[in-house]
């Protein structure tokens, strides 16, 4: 199975620059590609694909003016062009927005190059990691990789001035056993997932923690690049802010501007740890898992609920468990979206439909005069047709 393995690493002086001119470098080709495609079109209404703007590529590093193309990964600057090709396929399958041109003020940066003739390895110590151009970068591997097949690898430069370097792996899978339950969850809110066997998770409310904290760090970043600011520009209805020299050359703003973006790293560092404890944890101990399928992108357009749906990471905690349920022997069941699972009685199968008010969080059936919790009674009811999908497609 393919899996990514994140490695943090510790470039010296001139791999940092050789790293930043990577980036740059990639950038360029991209918007280059991506001016060339456009221009195509707008012209003379035709669509040109990868292989156009590979072939610019080529004619772009035989000018002087770009000779510095050269100096960096090759294999980086066509896996741009490939960025761009992909990034136009899923504009053409509604899939995303059409294709923005890359700027540098973007905190966050990466690049990636493919593993030819072994040129991407881990020593054997575990301590560095070879890279294209890079050569030996010092790093810290905790996984083992003797065993893995290194396919390509994503060099990242974070905001909070860290480096990592994400291999793409493919590795023997070694399958493990459950221990055979049966559960379905009801995800919420005020607690972060309810069970069918009545267990509650709590919602930690990663960012409600460090709210007080980051809000004290950012405004005082604030207060540091108002005091640069020497005048404003007008276009159109907005205006843009004119400093005294470029903020990237004010230390103090630099520093400030890492403690904010590490206070936001450690938020979602802690959420990430939660995530993977509890979904391997439901993935061991259970054979079926049920889950609703929540439409998670309409759900945070909801001003009000928007910041709370995004601090809670449904998204990521349910792709979480359909990768990992495999490696267990582990089935994943969605029940349809519509599913009246919170109306519905787990015990009689009376729907009640005045449960629909959010407020009313326990509720007696009026038929089987049983009282139930309105998130236990609603991931039974998740259960129940989970295995009813199950038995259907086992009959088929």
């Amino acid at each position: 199975m393919l899996k990514g393995v994140r490695i943090r690493i510790y470039p010296n002086k001139n791999q940092k620059h050789l790293i930043s001119n990577t980036f740059g470098c990639c950038r360029l080709v991209y918007n280059k590609g991506l001016a060339m495609r456009k221009d195509a079109y707008e012209i003379s209404k035709e669509t040109i694909g990868y292989n156009e703007t590979s072939s610019m590529l080529t004619a772009l590093k035989k000018e002087d003016e770009f000779a510095f193309l050269k100096t960096v990964d090759s294999v980086a600057l066509q896996q741009s062009l490939r960025d761009l090709d992909k990034a136009y396929q899923n504009f053409f399958r509604t899939k995303a927005g059409y294709p923005k041109f890359r700027s540098k003020k973007d905190p966050h940066n990466s690049y990636r190059t493919q593993n030819i003739s072994n040129s991407i390895c881990v020593t054997l110590d575990g301590k560095h990691i070879r890279l294209p151009k890079l050569g030996y970068v010092k790093a810290k591997v905790s996984h083992d990789l003797s065993y893995a097949k290194i396919n390509n690898a994503t060099v990242e430069y974070t905001p909070s001035n860290k480096y990592f370097v994400v291999l793409n792996v493919d590795i023997p899978v070694c399958n493990k056993v459950n221990a055979g339950g049966l559960v379905g969850i009801d995800l919420g809110i005020k607690d972060f997932y309810t069970d069918s066997n009545g267990y509650k998770c709590k919602n930690r409310k990663w960012i409600s923690n460090s709210t007080k904290k980051l809000i004290k760090q950012q405004r005082k970043l604030s207060k540091m690049i108002e005091s640069h600011i020497i005048s404003y520009k007008v276009i159109g209805n907005r205006r843009f802010p004119i400093y005294d020299r470029p903020l990237s050359e004010c230390k103090n703003i630099q520093k400030q501007r890492i403690k904010v973006a590490r206070i936001h790293e450690h938020i979602a560092n802690q959420r990430n740890d939660f995530l993977q404890k509890e979904s391997t944890r439901l993935v061991s101990e259970n054979q079926v898992i049920g889950l609703e399928d929540l439409a998670v992108r309409n759900m945070v357009r909801n001003n009000k609920l928007a910041k709370s749906i995004s601090d809670v990471s449904w998204s990521k905690f349910v792709a979480m468990l359909e990768y990992k349920a495999p490696v267990y022997g582990t089935e994943i069941i969605k029940v349809p979206r519509y599913f009246a699972s919170s109306q519905l009685c787990s015990c009689c199968g009376f729907q009640n439909s005045a449960v629909k008010n959010l407020e009313i969080r326990n509720w007696t059936c009026p038929k089987c005069k049983t009282n139930h919790d309105r998130d236990v009674n609603a991931s039974k009811n998740i259960l129940n047709k989970a295995l009813e999908i199950r038995n259907q497609k086992i009959v088929v």
